[in-house]
């Protein structure tokens, strides 16, 4: 089904260089430059195109702090890497969003979220995802390009399609000329993930700060060409090439900061082929640990997500088709529970919950969100967490239909974070608000089609209390 509103409706389904910014407090030593994205993926990109990725990435690279009334918000240079369409090294930023209680670090590379400071109940802040200390780590370890299976894609904003596609293939319906095959770069076991190999979480962005008297933010843009992640036979994921992905399409995403502590994610995007309809699947791919990063496990944290049913899988992790209830599963989270509890429950070993619980090493499914509950900017509550010995709990709104709770399953000890201490499994869980998985090629799964010349939008709050 093609959507030919100007806004989605949804539906219920039927080389890093000059890294130069250092914390006091972080205990990770550097490591020098030894990536560049252009040497190992070949783009074509027109110098209009380039020219509007490094824009307002290039600018002076002089700090600058904003204030309004409790609300801050400070741009500083963060290092230089290199960016794929246009193969230059290139500017990256770091910007602080504070409202005096509450504070936000966010970087042009990728648009990763990179810190989110948050008080306890006794006001002892603590950073609640997790994140690299260095570009050079975000590049080389956060979504690196060609590696399979490579990379946590800590704090990204995913696109063009984030979650799976299956096989890396999908078929739509182009104006004048019918169905046409696509076909993206295999990147995670069979199947097409987060975009490709150089997905939206592999730019740099562009940058605008925004300051208001009732919140602080930054706006960040960036257009991804018509045959994105296309590449010729041979190339890494490409055994017969690939075609990308079809039409121009120009997204711009603002975050934004608060005095309640709502740190607000809205996504537009524009399809600006004339004649080209395209698919797209927006989030944010942020590893929350209310305790903070370096805790520990987060299995006594309680968890509550606002949904009857899921989406099981195949064992390649692509969703069956099948709305499956939760009642009575280790996948009912209707109500508070501890993760650790439901996480490790297969007392029914022929159970469908208990095979999806050893497919994914955990939970890293999709979440049929209720359309009742509660509601928060005519946003509807997806998900919930609490830890309960810090008193922090995050509310999740949005206007997507889906959630897909991940408990950072492949965090295997390889991985040093932002504070000097290693990230394990189930060490902190995401709620990326989305679209269903593979829904290009599901068809009682709400479209994910954008066509020609319309816009896409969407917002999702994390909110944040003590």
């Amino acid at each position: 089904m093609r959507l030919n509103r100007r806004q989605w409706r949804l539906r219920k389904p039927s080389g890093v260089a000059n890294d130069t910014t250092s914390q006091p407090r972080l205990s990770i030593v550097r490591r020098p430059a030894t990536i560049g994205l252009a040497a190992v993926v070949a783009l074509a990109v027109g110098g209009s195109l380039a020219a509007t990725q490094a824009m307002a990435s290039n600018a002076a690279p002089a700090a600058a702090k904003t204030h309004s009334g409790g609300l801050s918000v400070t741009r500083t240079l963060f290092g230089t890497a290199i960016e794929p369409y246009t193969g230059k090294p290139t500017s990256v930023f770091r910007y602080v969003l504070s409202n005096g209680n509450m504070s936000v670090a966010i970087i042009t590379y990728g648009g990763d979220l990179q810190e989110i400071n948050v008080p306890d109940r006794h006001g002892k802040s603590a950073d609640v995802i997790l994140g690299f200390a260095t570009l050079n780590d975000y590049v080389t370890k956060d979504s690196p390009p060609v590696v399979a299976n490579g990379g946590p894609y800590f704090g990204e904003l995913i696109g063009r399609y984030g979650n799976r596609i299956a096989k890396g293939t999908f078929t739509l319906n182009q104006p004048g000329v019918g169905p046409v095959t696509y076909t993206l770069p295999i990147n995670n076991g069979v199947n097409s993930l987060h975009g490709g190999l150089v997905g939206f979480g592999n730019h740099i962005w562009a940058d605008q700060p925004i300051q208001t008297s009732s919140e602080v933010g930054v706006q960040l843009t960036l257009v991804s060409p018509n045959g994105d992640e296309s590449h010729p036979a041979g190339s890494p994921g490409c055994p017969n090439g690939c075609t990308g992905y079809p039409a121009t399409l120009k997204t711009v995403v603002t975050y934004t900061l608060d005095a309640d502590n709502n740190l607000k994610i809205h996504y537009s995007a524009t399809d600006e082929s004339p004649n080209l309809n395209t698919v797209l699947n927006l989030t944010n791919h942020a590893y929350f640990n209310l305790a903070g990063e370096g805790s520990g496990s987060a299995a006594n944290q309680l968890i509550q997500i606002n949904a009857n049913t899921y989406t099981p899988t195949d064992a390649t992790q692509i969703p069956t088709g099948v709305f499956s209830p939760v009642a009575g599963t280790p996948f009912d989270f209707t109500h508070f529970m501890p993760l650790g509890s439901r996480i490790e429950d297969c007392t029914q070993p022929a159970s469908l919950s208990c095979q999806q619980l050893l497919i994914s090493q955990g939970y890293d499914h999709n979440w049929v969100l209720n359309s009742t509950g509660p509601t928060h900017e005519g946003l509807n509550l997806a998900a919930r967490a609490l830890d309960p010995r810090s008193g922090r709990e995050l509310n999740v709104w949005t206007d997507q239909p889906g959630v897909q709770f991940y408990t950072s399953n492949f965090l295997n000890g390889t991985l040093v974070g932002i504070s000097g201490h290693i990230y394990r499994q189930t060490q902190a869980y995401t709620f990326e608000t989305q679209h269903y998985p593979n829904s290009p090629n599901q068809k009682n799964f709400p479209s994910t089609e954008l066509d020609a010349g319309k816009t896409f939008n969407s917002t999702t709050i994390f909110q944040f209390s003590s």
